[in-house]
């Protein structure tokens, strides 16, 4: 196949402000199905949640048709989706991935909506690609073993000191990076950034942790702190 056949749009009426009915179905089937591929993307070696997912599958589809419905003016097509925005206030801030994946979705469904199915089909591969060798070689990976660890304590301890003998006994560094409050003020959410001596017994640092703080919240993740943990 010449390789300047995939880099022309499939909708003959671009240029005349309208599309058929074919070219319709075949750039929302081709939307539908790039989106599941990047659906599957999102979902390798991650976290997730079925309702985000559902909704990458669809959001190229969705952002296809409003480029389809302003008669193929990418200006005006930007403009109407920059109007989806405002949904952003009325959710939940995403993960780096997260927004990642949406963008993604989005490439997709403009490159659709523009009769680029070939493109948008090609340009996923890669990003799938990418998205593998990255995760393989652990590209921003922290290279030095630190982990984030969030604690709840009552109001009444010494979050400044409370710890530190446990912290001395299974690990080698600690840094109290957050500290803020909840539940009207009843407790404190202290945010620490850790890294664990070797051979230290994870489910032994945790129940000490747990018998500490009263049993409330303790959680041990890996890498450091993200923007949604200051706020």
């Amino acid at each position: 196949m010449d390789i300047n056949v995939l880099a022309q749009s499939i909708l003959n009426s671009v240029q005349e402000g309208s599309a058929t009915l074919p070219e319709f179905i075949i750039c929302t089937l081709a939307s539908l199905i790039i989106g599941v591929a990047v659906a599957f993307i999102y979902m390798y070696k991650s976290q997730y949640s079925k309702d985000f997912v559902v909704t990458l599958a669809l959001l190229p589809a969705i952002v296809q048709v409003v480029i389809m419905m302003v008669n193929g003016n990418m200006g005006v097509g930007i403009a109407v989706l920059g109007a989806f925005s405002l949904v952003r206030f009325r959710s939940i801030p995403g993960s780096a991935r997260d927004i990642a994946a949406i963008f993604l979705s989005m490439a997709v469904g403009l490159a659709c909506g523009m009769g680029y199915i070939w493109i948008a089909a090609l340009f996923v591969i890669i990003m799938a690609l990418a998205n593998a060798f990255f995760i393989k070689v652990g590209l921003g990976a922290s290279s030095d073993g630190k982990r984030q660890l969030k604690v709840s304590i009552p109001e009444t301890l010494d979050f400044e000191t409370v710890f530190d003998d446990l912290f001395a006994k299974y690990l080698d560094h600690w840094d109290l990076e957050i500290v803020r409050t909840t539940n009207m003020g009843a407790l404190y959410t202290l945010c620490y950034t850790i890294r664990m001596k070797q051979d230290t017994d994870h489910k032994a640092f945790m129940d000490e942790l747990r018998q500490r703080n009263g049993n409330l919240e303790v959680s041990l993740g890996r890498g450091l702190f993200s923007n949604k943990d200051v706020l």
